[in-house]
């Protein structure tokens, strides 16, 4: 076991990582077979250890953001990671019929754990904190945000491609007098946005996006995007661009790799977002290309650090009423994905974009909202 060790240390150099340290981010082994599962798995022995208390870290966050900027990860096993590439070059992880899955597995396990988690509209994608101090007002901020660049005018029929739980449907026609057709493939999302909803002119559909039809004034689609696969981008564009007005405006809000990529993480697979993947910029330009016209390309992932450590003290702090129904390893998996996923854009690994797009360009420009 002192081998298996010695070359985890030596994966650690340059980290200012230390096993069993005195530091807040040193990794604390419980475990000493915690090496060999590291070493045989990668990332997913990494992730699941932690899940089955081998080890803790008293600042995660902090211990990750130190092996991402070092990329020291990149010196485990990937063979798991290469695979699920070739499988995805292959064969189609996010065909109409299994796009399902990541509702199932992710947001129909419970809206309690939302409703606790995120801010009052249950705005589950990167805040705007520029101006605020509470994740209400960043949330609040970021529909805005997004709602101002698109030039929403009262009457215009408005399409939302991955709706949530319905709270920026809801905030654009109380706020921007629209109509709002919101799409969801996650049975919790759609009977809540429903509830949410009533008596205003918001239809909520749970169904795939590829499958939708008519004509919207605009298009926005926040957070969804990472779940349509790079076999689908082009897809995603051409539906987008039937459904808008030659007229209209189309805003992505997603999150993005610095690379191109043809597979998700293989912990994150397992656990948190099964057929799911992060776009490259190289990606959606060529998805996009002919099709649309890029107006703004808005860069703020630093934002989401402090969005997930905000969703993550939320849900520390009602835990306990949590507990019974979701279990210990539960905590330690939603502990570990939210702390790491800060972690990776504090040390700028990934990133958040709103890409604001027209189908010929606007004539003239539009001046730039921030």
């Amino acid at each position: 076991m002192t081998r298996y060790r010695a070359y985890v240390e030596s994966l650690l150099s340059g980290t200012d990582i230390a096993l069993d340290g005195g530091h807040p981010w040193d990794i604390q082994v419980r475990d000493a077979s915690f090496y060999q599962r590291v070493l045989a798995q990668g990332s997913l022995g990494v992730g699941e250890a932690y899940m089955d208390g081998q080890w803790d870290c008293e600042r995660l966050d902090e211990m990750l953001f130190r092996v991402f900027r070092a990329q020291a990860e990149r010196h485990l096993p990937t063979f798991r990671q290469a695979w699920a590439a070739l499988t995805a070059i292959i064969f189609n992880p996010q065909t109409p019929g299994r796009s399902f899955k990541v509702g199932q597995k992710h947001y129909d396990i419970g809206d309690d754990l939302y409703q606790r988690m995120l801010d009052q509209r249950m705005i589950y994608s990167c805040a705007y904190w520029k101006d605020a101090q509470t994740l209400d007002q960043a949330q609040q901020a970021k529909l805005d945000l997004v709602f101002r660049k698109l030039r929403l005018e009262p009457g215009m029929n408005v399409l939302d491609i991955g709706c949530g739980w319905g709270g920026a449907a809801q905030y654009a026609v109380e706020r921007y007098g629209v109509r709002v057709t919101g799409v969801t493939v996650s049975r919790n999302q759609a009977e809540t946005a429903t509830k949410r909803n009533k008596g205003l002119p918001v239809k909520i559909l749970l169904q795939d996006y590829r499958s939708l039809s008519g004509r919207f004034d605009r298009i926005y689609s926040l957070g969804m995007f990472e779940h349509v696969g790079f076999r689908n981008y082009r897809t995603y564009f051409e539906t987008a661009r039937r459904l808008l007005d030659p007229q209209g405006l189309f805003l992505l809000h997603s999150i993005g790799s610095n690379t191109s990529q043809e597979a998700n993480d293989p912990w994150v697979e397992r656990y948190i977002f099964p057929n799911s993947m992060l776009p490259s910029i190289a990606q959606i330009a060529a998805a996009s290309e002919k099709l649309f016209i890029v107006e703004d390309w808005h860069s703020f992932g630093p934002y989401y650090d402090r969005t997930l450590l905000t969703w993550h003290e939320r849900f520390r702090d009602a835990w306990p009423e949590l507990a019974a129904k979701y279990g210990e390893r539960f905590r330690r998996m939603w502990e570990f994905w939210l702390l790491s996923s800060a972690a990776a854009f504090r040390a700028r690994r990934i990133q958040l974009w709103q890409v604001l797009l027209s189908p010929h360009g606007v004539a003239g420009g539009l001046a730039e909202v921030r």
